[in-house]
């Protein structure tokens, strides 16, 4: 059985005799030939190049062509701040300051999208037979976030009307996605959805459950798989997300795999995921990466799996972990005698909290695990250096990095749980939950 039909297997409920493996390599690809994330996202030669030699080094059988959230907001007249080992983040927001609902739509020859689909067709020819390739989409409520930025969580309780139009305007665009990219031959069509986490279940039920429904029957409609992929703590909203029928979640680790899939079990809907990003991938060792893989199969089996990164990989990941975890996957047995005995080491790194008693004026301690690469975090971040520019001098605003060793050590000891987040004055304020603007502002004049 190819690599292909274990995941279109998987994707209907069918019997595997492995749980198949999709490294969600996006920029980390470039980093394997040497260029950069901007160079890997704009130049058609090296995107290929690079996509070849995450095939060739990691045997995935399933593999995404770009992992880009901003493609669609560039093209609708965002701006775009770009990095060596990130994907771009969205820079300005323009609906920030209208109401009005944007006309424009798609075309397969604006912005990055023509080296994109060119890219996808080589892929299909070179490698389309044996692995399953995956068009990443853009979900409608990140891009509505793109284009309205954190206005839009205070438009969810104030402007209703106006949140179901954009919404609509926003799923027409990845319903344009989804037509480009199954033309272009993916076998896989899959909205990315981070800002979902960051949402109750009552505000998806309202605003997102019917945009979802209407994107899978399409996708349904055209035969392709589906995968509805999100970030952060959305364990509230799983359900919801399964009663919008797509044929997978994908889920990183903020989420207990075993809590998630009995939900998606209940459903019949496969899930993915949900390999630690920085402590396993980035800053552990073979054996660590091998162990996550082993532990997450025992604990749930193979059937409905698909073994995965929690989200895009780090551009910096140790290739030798990544193939960890293809070896893990593809020869399970072989690597429990391997990792038996095996006791992953602890590194204990001493940080030192701030005397939260005696500050001289409110701290606002945002962690995330990386706002210039985790949409959720970005407009976590967002929200605070809003209230920063508020308050100005009568606030201290400091992020922290959960890809920063001592940033791990932070978390750990300051007790936090899950990403993103907002402490004041060491206190848990926010916890995959983006506050509106006015509501932070009230938290932090009680303490001023």
């Amino acid at each position: 059985m190819t690599g292909k039909q274990l995941i279109l297997n998987v994707h209907q409920g069918l019997p595997v005799p492995r749980a198949p493996w999709v490294p969600f390599a996006g920029v980390h690809a470039g980093q394997l030939k040497g260029y950069t994330a901007t160079e890997v996202l704009k130049d058609e030669d090296k995107l290929f190049e690079s996509l070849m030699e995450v095939h060739r080094l990691y045997q995935p059988d399933g593999q995404p062509v770009v992992f880009d959230l901003q493609l669609e907001a560039e093209i609708l007249g965002c701006d775009l701040l770009w990095d060596d080992k990130a994907p771009p983040s969205v820079a300005s927001h323009p609906l920030a300051v209208t109401d009005d609902i944007p006309e424009q739509k798609l075309r397969k020859e604006d912005g990055r999208l023509p080296m994109v689909l060119s890219v996808m067709e080589r892929m299909k020819d070179a490698v389309g037979d044996q692995t399953a390739l995956y068009g990443l989409v853009c979900g409608p409520f990140t891009l509505a976030s793109h284009l309205r930025g954190t206005e839009l969580f205070m438009d969810m309780i104030l402007k209703p009307d106006y949140v179901h139009r954009l919404l609509a305007y926003t799923t027409d665009i990845c319903l344009q996605m989804v037509a480009f990219y199954d033309e272009a031959g993916m076998d896989v069509l899959a909205p990315v959805d981070p800002l979902v986490s960051q949402i109750s279940p009552e505000h998806f039920r309202q605003f997102l459950h019917e945009p979802y429904k209407t994107v899978f029957n399409v996708i349904r409609e055209r035969e392709r798989a589906s995968s509805f992929f999100v970030c952060g703590n959305a364990i509230r909203n799983i359900e919801e997300m399964c009663l919008t029928v797509p044929d997978a979640l994908s889920i990183d680790e903020n989420i207990r795999m075993e809590e998630a899939k009995q939900i998606t079990d209940r459903y019949g809907i496969a899930i993915g995921g949900n390999i630690p990003l920085t402590t396993t991938m980035l800053f552990g060792n073979q054996q660590d990466n091998m162990k996550v893989v082993i532990d997450l199969m025992d604990s749930v089996g193979k059937e409905g799996l698909i073994v995965a990164p929690g989200c895009d990989m780090p551009y910096d990941v140790p290739i030798q972990n990544a193939v960890a975890v293809a070896q893990a996957v593809r020869q399970p047995e072989q690597v429990r005698e391997m990792i038996a005995n095996y006791q992953a080491e602890t590194v204990e790194l001493e940080v030192a909290l701030p005397d939260y008693d005696h500050l001289e004026r409110p701290l606002l301690e945002v962690f995330t695990l990386d706002s210039a690469t985790c949409a959720a975090c970005t407009y976590m971040m967002a929200v605070a250096m809003d209230a920063k520019e508020h308050f100005g001098e009568r606030l201290d605003v400091v992020e922290y990095k959960y890809n920063v060793l001592e940033n791990i050590a932070r978390c750990k000891k300051m007790g936090v749980t899950n990403l993103p987040a907002i402490y004041l004055n060491g206190e848990l304020k926010y916890s995959s939950i983006i506050p509106s603007r006015a509501e932070l502002h009230r938290q932090i004049e009680n303490v001023i």
